[in-house]
């Protein structure tokens, strides 16, 4: 697709935030192996070159055939995948971390997140393990996701290893200011997941007015608004069709208007909620 100001959307004019794309496929829920295999392969085709997954999602098998699959050098992908939180002790990290790497086929994660920090997290047994798989150089970056503006704090303070990201929900109904400024005071990149509130965003009518404004999908217009704001969005989609409209959304350059009318939403709606959250 064409942007606005003339300039066709390669992956090579993809923006990015520290060399990470700042649009990636999302893969949670994506869990028959031939669909994951498949979405994954057209997303790299269509020009991503970010591509997110997670132990709890139970398809890095899957991914990691997608981008074999795939017409695209591995060094060219940005790999992402979560220890779950039952793995999260010292060994636990270092022998799960392997396993996952070898479930995708690759030598080296691009990033590795604490999925959430509960149940066996514990911060400093946690990083330290996160820190030596850095230093062997099997992550090119450390990750944390669900975490809370203290407790990015405590990772960026305590792990020997960079902080590189948090990834969080992160939508125009839930905007996370307090996340999203704690990580720019530590050099935090943000993450959105749920970057479309599963469809939420489609009935919101500005986000409709702003769209049907642009000639564009509500889609685009939501994960326009998270580019604007410096956030790296990893929409979850698995045909062609949704695929390619995420990925068309990088030709989408809305307007300060456009970006006050959906600041001043005043809707909520969080969509991850699970009992362990730290905020619960």
């Amino acid at each position: 697709m064409v942007a606005d100001n003339g300039e066709t959307i390669t992956p090579e004019t993809c923006p990015t935030a520290n060399g990470m794309p700042m649009l990636g496929l999302g893969t949670w829920q994506n869990d028959d192996p031939e669909d994951c295999t498949e979405s994954v392969r057209t997303a790299l085709e269509a020009g991503y070159r970010h591509i997110d997954t997670a132990q709890a999602y139970d398809n890095e098998e899957a991914v990691g055939e997608g981008i074999a699959r795939a017409n695209v050098d591995r060094e060219d992908i940005f790999l992402a995948t979560k220890i779950w939180i039952s793995n999260l002790s010292h060994d636990d990290v270092l022998e799960t971390a392997r396993a996952s790497i070898d479930r995708l086929g690759v030598d080296y994660l691009d990033l590795l997140y604490i999925h959430w920090p509960s149940r066996t997290y514990d911060a400093e047994e946690t990083l330290s393990a996160f820190s030596e798989l850095y230093d062997e150089g099997l992550i090119e970056n450390v990750g944390v996701s669900n975490f809370l503006p203290e407790q990015v704090e405590t990772a960026v303070d305590i792990c020997d290893a960079p902080i590189f990201a948090n990834q969080v929900e992160l939508h125009p109904l839930l905007p996370q200011e307090e996340i999203r400024e704690t990580c720019e005071q530590n050099d935090v990149e943000v993450v959105a997941y749920s970057p479309l509130a599963r469809g939420d965003v489609f009935e919101q009518p500005t986000i409709q007015d702003i769209a049907a404004k642009h000639d564009a999908s509500e889609a685009q217009v939501s994960l326009a608004w998270l580019r604007e704001k410096g956030v790296t969005a990893i929409p979850k989609a698995t045909g062609a069709e949704h695929i390619q409209d995420n990925w068309d959304s990088l030709a989408l350059e809305l307007e300060q208007e456009d970006i006050d009318a959906i600041d001043a939403i005043d809707e909520t709606s969080r969509q991850v909620d699970p009992e362990f959250g730290p905020w619960n």
